[in-house]
């Protein structure tokens, strides 16, 4: 194919490969796991991306994730379902950072995409691309913002959706689902018995598992989270990323966007240190850190104010664990008293209403500066993957209330 030819072509998706045992499979048939269980990769002809296009090409294109379509798997632009997701701000935290004691302190603000979380990136691939392949009919387990995106998208595309979430799931997910047409039922649970219960109409009513990590594409949406974060930061990396980690797709994506990138060469060889930042009433992905092992171990009695990284056994933990390792990272637990404190912080001192999951990067930021793992002048990149005004019990407020004609008191 001529380089003219194929600067024609919208995606330069080949094919599916495991992420275990690196069988390969046909891309434009719907697909699962492997046949060993392991998740499925989307991989790209990147020689031919770096002949059709570049980082200064792509500067010119509409701000949303789909500047990036040669890296995604929608092979047709006509496929593409979208609110006009992506490019979210990368925000300077001075203030918080001349707290903290780091020159360089920067939040990636998640919450102000479509349906109010990071979701919705995953959201608007991994359905563009089940439209593409004639997908009908979605189901999936969600601890709420997953479920919403999925159901606001498919909606979108006139698919059906099933949403299954615990009963504690954050009320304003449940409307989102409700509203969008899905099919939602709640389960007296957590996110591994609501995936019991939504598998069942996939083994027998027809539907396709959207799972994490059971289809192939959601990872490709949440790798746009890094290809921004390294065109915003002029094709470099930070030094150091944080990001909440409960199923890991969105570590995951970063990390293989950073591969991808360095495989086309619009970036160095630097890596950023990632750092997967769980609750500590639910930490998996800590505990096989700090043991040294490859995969995690269920968690019991899993439970913690940040209930979107509720997580008690992820899918992809081999995966978050070997972009730590790759990268010099590390996993730190926070506790819930800890989150509420920095999701309070960021918001008196930057203005910025956070979800608890973004608070808990804030305050693992905090201990690993203490510990000496960061140093001050790091330049460091703090994920919000979502909005706090979708969290509002985080928030107890009392709020006096004067009668009519009353004067306000002195301050």
């Amino acid at each position: 194919m001529s380089s003219n030819e194929s600067a024609h072509r919208f995606s330069y998706l080949c094919h599916l490969e495991c992420s275990r045992c690196s069988r390969l499979y046909d891309a434009d048939v719907p697909q699962g796991l492997c046949e060993c269980g392991a998740p499925l990769l989307a991989r790209y002809d990147l020689d031919s991306i770096g002949e059709a296009t570049s980082p200064t090409e792509i500067r010119g294109r509409q701000p949303d994730l789909w500047r990036y379509h040669e890296l995604l798997p929608v092979r047709s632009p006509e496929s593409v379902v979208s609110f006009g997701e992506g490019m979210t701000p990368l925000i300077p935290f001075r203030k918080l950072g001349e707290r903290l004691g780091l020159s360089r302190l920067y939040m990636k603000d998640e919450g102000l995409l479509p349906t109010g979380t990071f979701k919705a990136r995953g959201a608007a691939v991994g359905i563009s691309r089940a439209n593409e392949l004639g997908i009908k009919r979605v189901s999936m387990p969600t601890n709420g913002n997953a479920g919403a995106a999925w159901a606001t998208y498919a909606a979108r595309a006139g698919m059906e959706s099933l949403v299954v979430m615990p009963v504690d799931a954050p009320q304003i997910a449940r409307a989102e689902c409700a509203i969008s047409g899905s099919r939602l039922y709640l389960v007296d649970g957590l996110i591994g018995d609501a995936g019991a219960i939504a598998a069942g109409a996939v083994a027998n009513q027809g539907y396709t598992d959207a799972s994490t990590l059971k289809e192939p594409y959601r990872l490709e949406g949440k790798k746009t989270m890094g290809l921004e974060l390294f065109e915003q930061c002029g094709w470099r990396v930070p030094d150091v990323i944080f990001y909440p980690t409960g199923g890991g797709v969105g570590l995951i994506g970063i990390y293989k966007a950073l591969q991808e990138c360095m495989d086309l060469g619009w970036l160095g060889p630097k890596v950023p240190r990632l750092v997967a930042v769980q609750a500590s009433g639910c930490a998996p992905i800590v505990k096989a850190w700090e043991q040294g092992a490859e995969v995690s171990e269920a968690w019991e009695n899993a439970s913690t104010i940040a209930f979107g990284i509720t997580v008690p056994k992820a899918l992809g933990d081999f995966l978050v664990l070997r972009a730590l390792k790759a990268t010099d990272g590390c996993a730190i637990a926070v506790d819930d008293d800890e989150i509420l404190a920095a999701q309070a912080e960021v918001a008196h001192l930057e203005g910025s209403f956070i979800c608890p999951e973004g608070a808990a990067c804030f305050a693992a930021t905090e201990r690993l500066l203490k510990d000496g793992w960061l140093n001050p002048t790091d330049e460091i990149v703090v994920f919000n993957t979502g909005s706090g005004i979708k969290y509002p019990d985080t928030v107890q407020v009392q709020v006096p209330v004067l009668k009519k004609g009353e004067s306000l008191p002195l301050d």
